[in-house]
């Protein structure tokens, strides 16, 4: 068992001291090296994170996203908030940074960040000059400098596709938007198109005719592909259809529903993400949880544990996901 005594004699302060910054007291005044040496050698020794009642860091959330793309993917919003959440908890102090905000200063003051967009290979080289410890979220354009939590999106399209080839389907579609790479300013394929068509290539199923892509991650953009893929294919539509992200799923719903193209009864469908409202479209969808509040506190884990255990490697989390079977696609 960690005790005061020991933090005291490892840190080199009274027990007086220790025990007081720990408990939170805010009538503590201590100079902020003084602090940063005894709460990292609480940690180090193992001490119990929900017994020190004061902030341990101030840590930054670099949200690389517009207000409006946020607001197009649900997903982006409640990551957002999970991380507050979990900072929280950790009795991190968080500050939210924008494209407007002067990164690099503020970079300097935190003690590790937290990045969720797309990021050049430029600025992530500017953050690491400035802070040495940090998480990036879903694209990491530079792994070897800072850790990365993301989905596994791959193997939830490989799933998705053993799925429909299991039932015997043959004529499989997808619908889904593009990766706007961030250094070229360039729409290119996202990867879950790129497993996708490498997956069913394989198999020897792979129908050009069938895959539509392009634009954001939006309710517009589902809509816009759904209804030029009903316009080009007429009766000939695929059987089976896997959509990147339940935002998507939703205007593919929308163009489908219009032109009374019944789901499940005429082609089966299955998404990405698991939003609250996948439960309430019609038909529900089935579509994978990628748990959002994991992502959140597994990057939270991962910057604690650079901070208080600096390393020389990084580490890639990639994190599962269940299906949630609704009416939209069914096993049996």
């Amino acid at each position: 068992m960690v005790t005061i005594k020991k933090i005291a004699e490892q840190s080199g302060f009274s027990q007086a001291t220790v025990s007081r910054l720990l408990k939170g007291d805010e009538s503590l005044s201590i100079a902020a090296d003084t602090r940063q040496k005894i709460i990292h050698t609480a940690l180090s020794l193992g001490y119990d994170r929900s017994k020190i009642k004061t902030t341990l860091e101030k840590i930054a959330v670099l949200f690389w996203l517009t207000e409006q793309e946020e607001l197009q993917d649900v997903y982006f919003r409640q990551l957002r908030i999970s991380l507050e959440k979990y900072a929280k908890i950790n009795n991190l102090e968080i500050q939210l940074i924008t494209h407007e905000d002067d990164v690099l200063e503020t970079l300097q003051e935190v003690a590790g960040f937290i990045g969720i967009g797309s990021f050049t290979e430029k600025e992530t080289q500017q953050f690491k000059s400035v802070c040495p410890y940090g998480v990036l979220l879903e694209i990491n354009p530079c792994p070897e400098l800072f850790d990365t939590v993301k989905p596994d999106t791959d193997r939830m399209t490989q799933l998705a596709i053993d799925l429909f080839l299991t039932k015997g389907y043959r004529k499989i579609g997808f619908i889904g938007g593009a990766y706007l790479n961030p250094h070229t300013q360039r729409a290119e394929m996202d990867s879950r198109e790129v497993i996708f068509r490498q997956t069913l290539a394989r198999q020897d199923a792979l129908d050009e005719a069938f895959l539509f892509s392009g634009g954001n991650f939006s309710v517009e953009t589902g809509y816009r592909l759904a209804k030029k893929m009903v316009e080009s294919l007429g009766d000939n539509l695929p059987e089976a259809l896997f959509v990147a992200s339940d935002t998507i799923a939703v205007g593919v719903l929308q163009a489908l529903n219009e032109r009374s193209i019944i789901i499940p009864d005429r082609l089966e469908l299955i998404s990405i993400n698991d939003n609250e409202i996948a439960k309430f479209v019609a038909p529900p969808l089935t579509t994978f949880n990628i748990d959002v509040e994991e992502i959140a506190k597994t990057a939270i884990d991962l910057l604690v544990d650079q901070i208080v255990h600096p390393r020389a490697i990084t580490k890639t989390v990639l994190l599962g996901a269940e299906l949630i079977e609704r009416k939209s696609f069914t096993q049996a």
